[in-house]
């Protein structure tokens, strides 16, 4: 009878067990996700400061989680706002020694307010979080 008992609150605590363990490896991809992002732009910052003598950085912008609405996913997203007296062509020329400009999940553009504008939008480690949905 005792082992019975046994079985009965290993059987009863086994879904709870799961049920944390999901939750705690959610919270962990958050967190590495977030990290991800963290050192995303502050690799791009570096790369933008010692590659162009003049820059001024404007605006730092980052986020974690579904940046383009559609789908399950969770994207890590970087965005830079500088100035320099380098022409847009020289800037890409530049940073396509680390970056491949497509448009879409990397592109360079000059703002209504003249300056630069450096997005980065890469898939994050834990991309099926609970972030991305």
């Amino acid at each position: 009878m005792k082992w019975l008992k046994r079985i009965g609150g290993i059987v009863l605590f086994l879904p709870i067990l799961l049920i944390v363990a999901f939750i705690l490896y959610e919270v962990f991809g958050m967190c590495v996700n977030h990290r991800a992002t963290d050192q995303q732009t502050d690799t791009l910052q570096t790369r933008l400061e010692s590659k162009i003598p003049d820059i001024e950085i404007v605006d730092i912008y980052s986020e974690t989680g579904n940046t383009s609405g559609t789908g399950n996913h969770v994207d890590c997203l970087s965005s830079i706002t500088f100035s320099t007296d380098l022409q847009i062509e020289e800037v890409e020329k530049i940073m396509a020694e680390y970056y491949t400009f497509d448009q879409i999940d990397c592109y360079l553009k000059e703002t209504e307010e003249g300056y630069y504008l450096i997005y980065l939008n890469t898939s994050a480690p834990f991309a099926d979080n609970i972030e991305g949905h």
